[in-house]
């Protein structure tokens, strides 16, 4: 992986650490550890209004106390829907002989028609993140011609690699998630243009 992708995944909250250059994308990518979930920069704000109605004592006698609390409880492996992506690291081979998805697609795409959208020597795909919005499934061909910044592909359960959309480089692709003061300046001009204070 390059060195900018490492510095973009720990300026997230990930740790890299167990990363090596003598290991393979997938051996990287499953050694790398988040506590928390991601937010990307087209966020909605879910779920601010409830946390402020909650804390709103808190908000008027402590906002810094108060933007502390916001943080530990988004950045945090919870179960709440707020519009988030999850850091995932599971292999998805439908077309791989003896494997526990081969034939999963049979019937709903062709492995000739996905290979008009993704790069690769074999069809065999990681899931890096999952979302509760659309699309809802991203993923990197564990084959791609760029092992160091691989192409990031969106697909959606729905229609799940019957459609699939080409996201950019990993490298770009992580530059759409909001680092904790990012999100922290995001709430406060939400909730400064709500409250006035």
């Amino acid at each position: 992986m390059y060195t900018k992708i490492l510095e973009k995944l720990n300026i997230l909250g990930g740790n890299t650490d167990g990363v090596s250059s003598d290991k393979s994308f997938v051996e990287n990518w499953q050694s790398i550890q988040f506590r928390h979930h991601l937010y990307d920069k087209e966020w909605d704000v879910y779920g601010i209004d409830q946390f402020y109605e909650n804390n709103k004592a808190l908000y008027s006698s402590h906002k810094d106390i108060f933007y502390n609390h916001l943080l530990e409880h988004y950045f945090s492996d919870h179960d709440h829907f707020y519009g988030q992506d999850i850091y995932k690291d599971w292999l998805f081979t439908p077309f791989k002989r003896d494997s526990e998805d081969f034939g999963e697609l049979e019937g709903f795409v062709e492995e000739s028609e996905i290979r008009e959208t993704v790069q690769g020597s074999e069809m065999e795909f990681i899931c890096i993140f999952y979302s509760y919005g659309y699309p809802d499934h991203y993923f990197v061909c564990i084959t791609d011609p760029d092992p160091n910044n691989p192409t990031v592909y969106s697909t959606d359960h729905e229609s799940y690699f019957g459609e699939i959309e080409n996201e950019g480089s990993l490298e770009n692709f992580l530059d759409q998630y909001m680092t904790k003061q990012e999100f922290s300046e995001v709430v406060k001009e939400y909730l400064e243009g709500k409250w006035g204070k």
